[in-house]
């Protein structure tokens, strides 16, 4: 006797004889990796609340409630799970053919961030447009477009990547427009993780092994004569070197120094949920920058550790899911998912580094999980398209079409 099975994607049609029951053993998504990004989101939030509910005390936020900050994240997390979803039912198709003009459109709002009048300056950085209802960060537009962009552009350009001129200056000039903007906000470690995903996209890509060893040492010179030549920059940076120098621990390194007593409280175990001495006004922004060191102090080497395993699990997912659909032959969606992972690897890496002290102190948020409207809205409309990456990715292995 001879069986028809049916295939199980979304063109089929072929329903199964009587009796025979056929089920595949893949998920419709990843489960885990959502879990693992929601977990981290909600722990943020914990952790937010617990690193702000003191701040009413000093005169900064004399009008704020305890829970202000603890609400406007809920909102924050509701909001990008909402255009979280949204993205997600967004073909990666769409996202590659819309991925120039969103890259150009995310340009003109950072010209626009610098025009005075429209552009917003908080701590001496101009870095957001002001909408009444919340506050918009283009750089992180940028980070989750320039993915798209150099992927894309990968692609198009495959024939040419190991040419100069045609390949590997244009993407060269468009980063380098880019830096400059970021440049004038001040943003260096914005444009540090942007120079980072567009140089790991184009080495991921198949770029000339000399042209990309050149451009790499001209961006260290570059980074290098910006820190040189802007004073308060190269203060920290010697501040960086040797934070417990009294004039440092009280200047430039202040910062730091209290984020390493923060981390040395905790020990193991730390000194439990809502214990921290150093968010009582002692360390400066602790519900954005230096979240992690409040989580050190209540929760120890452990808390710390879980951390460090949950971005873990992201970096490799993405991965993992960019080599699946390179296999495939589908480039953009295995380049862009391994960018996803360059831009959420590499901005964690920077932030833990500057808490630890393993890197000069930088105004980089701690992906999903800091405080600030646009940096978890744009980090999950990011992972929603690595969802949608790995989504397609099942259905084609199971014979369906997209």
């Amino acid at each position: 006797m001879k069986f028809a099975f049916p295939s199980f994607g979304a063109s089929s049609t072929q329903a199964p004889l009587p009796g025979i029951v056929q089920r595949s053993k893949m998920m419709e998504y990843d489960q885990p990796l959502v879990w693992v990004v929601v977990l981290l989101m909600l722990f943020g939030m914990v952790m937010v609340y617990s690193a702000s509910i003191a701040l009413p005390d000093s005169p900064k936020y004399a009008n704020y409630k305890n829970s202000h900050f603890l609400v406007r994240q809920a909102i924050f997390i509701g909001a990008a799970l909402f255009f979280g979803l949204i993205a997600f039912r967004v073909p990666v198709a769409t996202w590659q053919r819309w991925a120039p003009y969103l890259f150009v459109a995310t340009l003109i709002l950072l010209v626009l961030v610098l025009v005075p009048g429209i552009g917003k300056g908080v701590n001496g950085a101009r870095r957001w447009l002001s909408f009444k209802v919340f506050n918009l960060q283009p750089s992180e537009l940028m980070k989750l477009f320039v993915v798209l962009y150099a992927a894309d552009y990968t692609v198009r350009k495959q024939e040419y990547m190991h040419k100069l001129t045609k390949g590997f200056l244009p993407m060269t000039v468009a980063i380098g427009f880019v830096g400059l903007l970021l440049l004038l906000e001040p943003d260096l470690g914005a444009f540090g993780v942007i120079v980072c995903i567009a140089m790991g996209i184009l080495f991921l890509g198949g770029v000339n092994g000399v042209w990309f060893g050149g451009i790499g040492l001209t961006l260290v010179g570059i980074f290098s004569m910006v820190i040189l030549l802007s004073p308060w920059r190269r203060e920290r940076i010697f501040a960086y070197l040797n934070p417990w120098v009294e004039e440092n621990a009280l200047g430039k390194a202040y910062q730091l120094s209290h984020s390493l007593i923060a981390f040395g409280r905790g020990e193991l175990f730390g000194v439990g949920l809502g214990g921290s001495v150093e968010k009582l006004h002692y360390l400066p922004e602790a519900h954005t920058d230096f979240l992690l060191a409040v989580i050190g102090e209540e929760l120890g080497f452990v808390g710390v550790l879980v951390v460090v395993a949950m971005f873990y699990w992201i970096v490799k997912r993405s991965f993992d899911i960019g080599r699946q659909a390179i296999a495939m032959d589908l480039t953009f969606a295995g380049l862009a998912a391994k960018g996803i992972g360059i831009w959420i690897g590499v901005q964690a890496f920077i932030n833990m580094g500057v808490n630890l002290g393993l890197l000069p102190t930088k105004g980089l948020t701690l992906p999903l999980m800091s405080y600030g409207g646009s940096g978890v809205v744009i980090n999950c409309i990011g992972l929603a398209i690595l969802l949608r990456i790995d989504y397609e990715n099942r259905v084609l292995m199971r014979g369906g079409r997209i």
